[in-house]
């Protein structure tokens, strides 16, 4: 599986963002998806995941109420819509899968196998 985050940018306190990630190889429907990450300096942390089955979300409690993932199995795309962007939401993020998780696993970076680049969101105060 190949992955590949875009959409990254700067952008004002307040304002929003529309993250993608493409997706190639593995059969997508399979792959649960998820959101990580990483600010300078500190540890990567879990943003959010769509489960492969049903896809149902979840998000960290820092995101809950302004970040939203869908999914599009046909185009093999998922989607982090950012909204009411916070300096502290300053970070690279990541895409990343991992092959029919359940659900108490997707927020464990060390279940996904497979990592987008990253992309770099930059939130002014």
């Amino acid at each position: 599986v190949q992955l590949q985050a875009f959409g990254g940018g700067l952008v004002p306190a307040g304002g929003y963002l529309r993250l993608s990630c493409a997706a190639s190889g593995r059969t997508f429907s399979d792959l649960s998806m998820g959101w990580f990450r990483q600010a300078p300096a500190k540890e990567r942390e879990f943003v959010g995941a769509i489960r492969w089955i049903g896809g149902y979300p979840y998000y960290a409690d820092s995101v809950k109420g302004r970040f939203t993932i869908s999914r599009d199995n046909a185009k093999k795309m998922v989607y982090l819509q950012m909204n009411s962007l916070k300096p502290e939401d300053t970070a690279v993020y990541y895409c990343a899968a991992v092959y029919r998780a359940i659900a108490s696993t997707l927020s464990d970076s060390s279940k996904y196998g497979y990592w987008g680049q990253g992309t770099l969101v930059t939130v002014s105060s």
